[in-house]
């Protein structure tokens, strides 16, 4: 059986942010730090009880327990009820304290598909609302949090805040979208959980534990939005699909000398194959909508990337993938991956003629991109990249790796 040191950690992971998003829903998500602080203390007890008395035999039965007596509690003394909760359930406080708080896994289900359309409202700024989702939908430490944007947690918690104040202000409610206005705010739910994953996965944390759990929960949310009937579109497909090749490569990025490694030289046989076979689940189902996403684009991309052995085919296909990607969301990072897409379909010299048109020069893989294609063309360019390359990159671990390169060519 699990100890307390490794159970509690899990638990709050997998548990908190159910029971917050059921108790916003009671509440009303202007009270959101109540539920926050219910939950926190009924898992500061659960430390404080299982130290001494050992882990119950179901320890979130205990937790949900716990949380739905502390909650009446809570009530019992707190004049925000009176003031504002009272009026929002529409019940008085004698009938409320008797009331039933909801812990089915149907009710958290729906609250928590419910907190992710509130949490993503274009009202908040991107930053925001991945903060956000980061602590109320996954149940991320503030530490945590400052850790994925590295930053510290004054910042964060300044950041939450002004989030919290701006749903409570404007009133945001916890509620499903009417259905007329689901696709227009599924777009904005799909864009924080891809940035969500992204943070992941693009992390520039060396802590590779929490680059994976980024992801993850990314994932969840979105699996989340699948098993809703009014939420199973085929974007939502396709984003799950992107992130499932893009999670299933995931071991074979990071050596063990904590090093990345490039694509061309990671070994297959660390691809994560079901993941791969649900990605490509993913992608058939997206297919089923007349619209082309950027998240459809993409994942087509990442497929193609799944096949490892180097064909025409393969490269065909990415490149003109990418020129369709061009054309539904322009952004200069795409851009320049298609430029080594253009490399490996047609030829060096015309990936280099299109690279130097991008104005990212003053972004690290801009200059590994170009020192790359230089290769066997003009040495003294490789190094001129190198180097700039090396002034530019932000973290060690880039670093480490331009290093590596610089050593490799004798430079």
């Amino acid at each position: 059986m699990e100890s307390k040191a490794e159970i509690i950690p899990h638990l709050f992971r997998s548990e908190y942010s159910k029971i917050v998003a059921v108790l916003c829903k009671v509440f009303g998500l202007s009270n959101i730090q109540l539920a926050e602080d219910i939950v926190s203390d009924t898992f500061l007890l659960a430390s404080e009880t299982w130290g001494m008395k050992g882990i119950p035999e179901n320890p979130t039965a205990w937790l949900y327990t716990v949380s739905k007596n502390k909650t009446k509690d809570a009530l019992k003394r707190n004049q925000l009820f009176k003031c504002k909760i009272e009026v929002e359930v529409k019940q008085d406080a004698a009938k409320f304290t008797e009331f039933e708080i909801d812990l089915s896994e149907e009710n958290i289900t729906d609250s928590q598909l419910q907190m992710i359309f509130a949490v993503c409202h274009p009202i908040l700024p991107a930053e925001q609302q991945v903060g956000l989702a980061l602590r109320v939908l996954c149940g991320f430490g503030i530490e945590e949090i400052a850790a994925a944007f590295l930053s510290n947690k004054q910042t964060i918690n300044k950041r939450l805040f002004r989030a919290k104040e701006k749903l409570r202000n404007e009133n945001i409610k916890i509620e499903f979208p009417k259905p007329s206005e689901i696709d227009k705010r599924l777009e904005n739910v799909l864009k924080t959980l891809y940035l969500l994953f992204n943070e992941g996965y693009y992390s520039s944390s060396q802590n590779t534990l929490l680059q994976k759990d980024l992801c993850y929960e990314a994932m969840r949310l979105n699996y989340l939005l699948l098993e809703n009937e009014q939420t199973n579109r085929p974007q939502v497909n396709a984003l799950l699909a992107l992130m499932c090749f893009h999670a299933s490569r995931f071991d074979a990025r990071i050596n063990a000398n904590d090093e990345f490694v490039l694509y061309d030289e990671q070994e297959e046989d660390l691809w994560d194959t079901d993941l791969i076979l649900r990605g490509q689940h993913y992608l058939n189902e997206s297919v089923s909508g007349a619209a082309l996403t950027k998240y459809h684009l993409e994942a087509s991309i990442a497929f193609w990337h799944t096949q490892k052995q180097d064909t025409e085919e393969k490269w065909e296909n990415i490149l003109q993938l990418y020129n369709q990607l061009l054309q539904v969301a322009y952004s200069p990072m795409i851009a320049l991956n298609r430029t080594y897409a253009l490399s490996k379909a047609r030829n060096k010299k015309m990936a280099i003629k299109e690279a130097e048109k991008i104005e990212l020069s003053n972004n690290h893989l801009y200059h590994a991109l170009l020192a790359n294609l230089y290769i066997d063309i003009d040495i003294k360019k490789v190094r001129e990249h190198l180097q700039i390359a090396l002034k530019l990159a932000k973290t060690e671990m880039d670093k480490k790796l331009l290093r590596k390169k610089l050593k490799a060519f004798d430079l």
